[in-house]
């Protein structure tokens, strides 16, 4: 059995919610909002990239995280956009999810040509909590990286 198949699949109303987690996400860290940024996540939430030294795990440290971002790229006198696409929903037990999602960073200098700062695949342990969907784990890879089994 492959790994696909091992799967559920999500009714449509889930796979809106979790675009809308995603898009609002996205928009929210490129508006410089860190704390609603980071109440995306679980109060003990994941963040793993390539691109940082180390995980960055729970609110405080995302809020910080996401914070830094939009501050860099205002410093740098830029404007970054998260884009995800080909975003693929499935399920793995009752309030739990994989969601795996293709992630491109662009920056855009005041005056300039925009460019592609990053892109990289995304794989997230989506959970409901209270209600709604959170992320527990995110885990980004760089194209040339193996994924994980």
């Amino acid at each position: 059995m492959t790994r696909i198949e091992a799967r559920a699949d999500v009714g449509a109303t889930v796979v809106v919610e979790i675009h809308q987690l995603y898009g609002r996400q996205s928009h929210l860290i490129d508006q410089g909002r860190a704390a609603e940024w980071s109440a995306t996540f679980t109060a003990d939430g994941e963040f793993h990239s390539p691109s940082y030294p180390a995980p960055v795990v729970g609110t405080d440290a995302l809020t910080e995280f996401a914070d830094a971002f939009f501050t860099n790229a205002s410093a740098a006198g830029e404007a970054h956009r998260h884009v995800l696409t080909n975003i693929a929903v499935d399920q793995v037990g009752d309030d739990e999810l994989e969601v795996n999602a293709y992630l491109q960073i662009i920056a855009t200098p005041s005056g300039g040509d925009s460019r592609l700062v990053r892109f990289t695949t995304v794989t997230d342990r989506v959970v409901r909590v209270g209600g709604r969907w959170r992320i527990a784990r995110r885990v980004v890879r760089r194209d040339d990286q193996a994924r994980p089994a």
